[in-house]
């Protein structure tokens, strides 16, 4: 019960259900889940070692904040490991994968048409599970998955169908590079795209503090001069 507990709990917290800073409810969760407080409370001790609850002795629990510096320190391995895979995979793309590549591509221009953010952004997550699936290598994923709640609520912050529409154009740059067998090509469109994505989620933390643990500051801070704010 108490893995269930925690993987909607968990769920809520990613997909935005539950905004970061919102205090959480125990009784409502109790009898909207049809629960004892028991699993709920032990849930919430895992989500706190995860990074997405915070526990305060007397005042109950909060959906964390966003630390903008965990997400670049998460972004920042993903496009360490990315632009490798793909430089990998480009060097001997299988058909399969071109296939795969380009029915994702389509089910990505597809949500992008409709505004269906949260259909594009599990087909955004899909693309980038492809070409690690291609690689087989179940360790690099792992690494993956790790930074993966945290960093998937950020990005949620900035679903926009400007934003979508990047998206694809940047994941359509990555394709044409694995698809040409230009490796360079491919892991440098990785990079960018990543840079892209990082570069918007500091501009949106800087203009919406209330949000991060550490958006106040963020300007001033020189960790992140290398990231442009609109």
């Amino acid at each position: 019960m108490t893995v269930y507990v925690t993987d909607v709990l968990r769920q809520a917290i990613v997909t935005l259900d539950l905004q970061p800073g919102e205090v959480i409810d125990k009784n409502a969760i109790c009898e909207r889940l049809g629960v004892s407080r028991f699993p709920v409370s032990e849930a919430l001790a895992r989500l706190q070692a995860e990074g997405l609850v915070d526990i305060l002795p007397q005042r109950g629990s909060t959906v964390s904040l966003v630390r903008i510096a965990d997400v670049l320190e998460y972004m920042l391995i993903r496009k360490a490991l990315e632009a490798e895979a793909v430089r990998v995979v480009t060097g001997n793309p299988s058909p399969e994968l071109i296939d795969t590549l380009q029915r994702s591509m389509s089910y990505q221009r597809a949500a992008v048409d409709i505004d269906d953010q949260h259909g594009f952004h599990e087909r955004d997550i899909e693309f980038h599970d492809i070409i690690f699936g291609d690689m087989r290598f179940s360790k690099v994923k792992g690494v993956i998955e790790n930074t993966r709640a945290n960093l998937d609520r950020a990005r949620r912050l900035i679903l926009t169908p400007r934003r979508l529409e990047m998206t694809l154009s940047e994941h359509r740059a990555i394709m044409d590079g694995i698809v040409a067998g230009d490796a360079p090509r491919a892991s440098a469109a990785m990079r960018a795209h990543i840079d892209s994505v990082m570069a918007e989620l500091i501009t949106f933390a800087a203009d919406h503090a209330e949000l991060f643990a550490d958006g106040q500051s963020l300007r001033d801070d020189p960790a992140y001069a290398a990231f442009p704010f609109g």
